[in-house]
C-alpha cells in the first residue's frame, strides 16, 4: 500500500509539474529565399535583352532592389512579428537569390506570412538606424528623411539610342503590404525553406503598362510613384 502511495503521489507530482510549470514554446526555422526574375526567366543584368513593354526599344537591368518590412508568421490565430524587420533585398550576386533567415520563430508551424515592400511610416521619418535601415545609405533620398523602398536603374536602347532609366519609389503611401498562405507541406519534414519569386516585369508591367521611352525616370512625381506602387505589389508570388 505505501508503494502504491508513493507512486500515485509521484504521479501527482508530475502532472502538476506539466500543467503547472511553463513548457519550452516550440519554434520553427523559416529561410524565405527570394528569386529574381523576368516573366519565367531568372534575371539578368547588364544585357539590353527585353522588350520596352509599352513601346519601342530593348532595355537592361543595372540595379534593382527593395526594402521589405514588417516581417510577420501567423499561426492559428497567434501572430510573430520579427523585431526590427527591416531588410533591403538585393540580386546582384551570380544566384540572383536572396535570403532572409530566422532560426526560431516561436511557433510550432506558420500558416501565412505578411509583410511590406517599403518601409512604415513611423520607420520611414526616423534617422534611428535599424535592421538594414541607414540614413546614410544608397537608398535614402537625400533631400528629407526617409527611403528609397524600390530602386530600378537601367538603359533604354532604341536603334542607335541609349538613355538612362530610373525609377525610385519611396513615398510612404507608396508601402504595399503582402500576404501568402502556406500550404502544410511548404514546412514539412522542417525544412522551413519558403521560395518567393519576384518578378521585375511586374514593375512596369501589371496594372498599368509603362512606355519607357515617355516616362524614363520616376523620382519625386507622387502618381507616378504611386502608379509603379500599384505594379510592384504584384511582383512576388510564392515560388515552388
Amino acid at each position: 500500500m505505501r508503494l502504491i502511495l508513493t507512486i500515485l503521489a509521484a504521479a501527482l507530482l508530475i502532472v502538476a509539474w506539466i500543467f503547472l510549470v511553463p513548457q519550452p514554446k516550440k519554434t520553427t526555422p523559416i529561410t524565405l529565399r527570394f528569386h529574381a526574375k523576368m516573366g519565367e526567366d531568372p534575371l539578368i543584368h547588364d544585357q539590353f535583352v527585353y522588350d520596352n513593354p509599352g513601346g519601342e526599344g530593348q532595355f537592361r537591368v543595372r540595379d534593382f532592389r527593395f526594402y521589405l518590412s514588417n516581417l510577420s508568421f501567423e499561426h492559428q490565430g497567434e501572430t510573430y512579428a520579427e523585431p526590427d524587420s527591416y531588410h533591403l533585398i538585393r540580386f546582384d550576386n551570380p544566384e540572383k537569390t536572396h535570403s532572409i533567415t530566422l532560426p526560431e520563430v516561436p511557433m510550432p508551424s506558420v500558416e501565412s506570412i505578411r509583410f511590406l515592400i517599403g518601409v512604415d511610416p513611423a520607420a520611414n521619418s526616423s534617422i534611428e538606424a535599424r535592421g538594414d535601415l541607414d540614413p546614410n545609405s544608397q537608398m535614402a533620398w537625400n533631400w528629407e528623411v526617409g527611403y528609397k523602398f524600390v530602386v530600378f536603374e537601367g538603359a533604354l536602347r532604341v536603334g542607335d539610342e541609349v538613355s538612362p532609366l530610373v525609377y525610385h519609389v519611396g513615398f510612404d503611401e507608396n508601402a504595399q503590404e503582402i500576404a501568402f498562405s502556406l500550404a502544410p507541406e511548404v514546412l514539412e519534414d522542417g525544412a522551413g525553406e519558403v521560395h518567393l519569386n519576384v518578378d521585375l516585369a511586374k514593375l512596369f508591367d501589371s496594372s498599368a503598362r509603362i512606355d519607357m521611352q515617355s516616362l524614363p525616370s520616376v523620382k519625386f512625381n507622387r502618381p507616378d510613384a504611386e502608379m509603379l506602387a500599384r505594379n510592384y505589389a504584384t511582383m512576388i508570388t510564392l515560388g515552388f
